[in-house]
């Protein structure tokens, strides 16, 4: 995995300018993670830095970013070095780091859906509340695990394609396909499938609880802009849904 995003971090910056990222994922997010003043935060799959400084700059006390990809973590440090804000870089694999320091909080955009076993997954859940302080949350974006596959294409004409190659099974590949709208240009990963009842075992099985599964909302930007019947396959066949949960 660490290959794949060295090899298109810099192509990966203009992700988060997707009209999808922008006006849904973003803001069920940050809707989702709530007032982050004064706290200390743990950003995992941080990738280049850009909600890892939107953390810092909604008010948080402290920012430790890690990711697998040197180049990504290499893009984060320079725009640390251009715009300094006191955030801390790792260059790690969120299964293999282990104990960092106690966080208020936890975050992930798109980290738990890289597990292909759910031995994978345990140990990355097993990081996430080995950093938490007791009380503490755990607030991630991930793919959504319940779309079937022949609603993959609804989210195409927002950019995000999906495919696989066989039915939904535990630990099969999802190749996700991401098109940059300006100048068609494409670049594609893969994820994992599985299931809501194996993440739900996981977290549970380290010691979470208050496990919640969050669809997407539009912010009043997005539907201002270009109105309610853009985002209704958004809404209804969701390519993404937070989770939440309990230390």
């Amino acid at each position: 995995m660490a290959e794949v995003y060295d090899n298109i971090a810099e192509q990966f910056k203009k992700f988060h300018s997707m009209l999808l990222i922008q006006y849904v994922i973003t803001y069920t997010y940050f809707h989702l993670l709530g007032d982050v003043t004064e706290k200390s935060i743990l950003d995992l799959a941080c990738g280049e830095e850009f909600y890892t400084r939107l953390l810092k700059q909604n008010g948080a006390a402290r920012l430790v970013g890690v990711d697998i990809s040197l180049e990504m973590i290499k893009l984060a440090r320079q725009e640390e070095e251009k715009e300094p804000k006191g955030i801390e870089y790792i260059i790690a694999d969120v299964a293999e780091i282990g104990f960092i320091d106690n966080f208020d909080l936890v975050v992930a955009s798109f980290v738990l859906n890289y597990a292909s076993t759910k031995e994978q997954l345990l140990k990355m859940c097993q990081t996430i509340y080995a950093n938490l302080k007791p009380g503490s949350r755990f607030v991630t974006l991930n793919n959504n695990l319940e779309l079937l596959p022949d609603f993959y294409h609804k989210n195409e004409k927002y950019g995000f394609a999906k495919s696989c190659a066989s039915s939904l099974q535990e630990g099969i590949p999802l190749t996700i396909t991401l098109i940059f709208s300006s100048d068609s240009e494409k670049v594609s990963f893969d994820n994992y499938y599985l299931s809501k009842a194996t993440y739900e075992w996981a977290l549970r099985s380290v010691g979470f609880k208050d496990i919640r599964w969050h669809h997407p909302v539009v912010s009043p930007e997005g539907v201002q802009k270009y109105g309610e019947d853009f985002w209704q396959d958004a809404i209804d066949y969701p390519f993404a849904l937070g989770i939440t949960c309990l230390k």
